[in-house]
């Protein structure tokens, strides 16, 4: 039988930390969100943005392996960043059916203004909270993600 009173109080950490999550994920996509939107773009252009800068040169279906999502999902970001000349779509040289991705110099830039301030923003806090604090909350990251932490 669940204790009544450390389950509401353990209903009531649970709601704490969610909240924290939720805060922490407001501050550190604000100032991206903001550039974003005024480029007419949103949060999964900047994703995409990112995870081809991390993967130059992956294909598309790598692309949506490694951001774990559809292609429905990717199609149209994907899209209007190559039109927009923020990432390179080219055939690849072996196989025709398959197209590599990379980000353009243009691409680069803003990637790394989008980026740039949230690798600032955690390495700020992580020298604040401490080395154990830093690897706790890997630790978190990674097992919410579904990894072996």
């Amino acid at each position: 039988m669940i204790d009544q009173k450390n389950d509401a109080h353990s209903r009531e950490e649970m709601n704490r930390a969610l909240e924290a999550l939720h805060f922490g994920f407001r501050a550190i996509t604000a100032h991206p969100d903001e550039r974003l939107r005024a480029l007419g773009y949103s949060r999964v252009h900047h994703r995409v943005l990112y995870f081809v800068g991390r993967n130059p040169g992956c294909s598309v279906n790598e692309l949506l392996s490694i951001m774990r999502v559809s292609k429905q999902y990717l199609n149209r970001p994907l899209r209007q960043l190559v039109e927009d000349g923020y990432i390179e779509s080219k055939r690849d040289a072996r196989d025709r059916r398959v197209k590599r991705l990379k980000l353009t110099g243009k691409g680069r830039r803003l990637e790394e203004a989008l980026t740039g301030e949230q690798r600032s923003q955690l390495a700020e806090v992580f020298r604040k909270a401490g080395p154990r604090a830093e690897a706790g909350w890997r630790k978190v990251m990674a097992l919410l993600a579904g990894e072996n932490g």
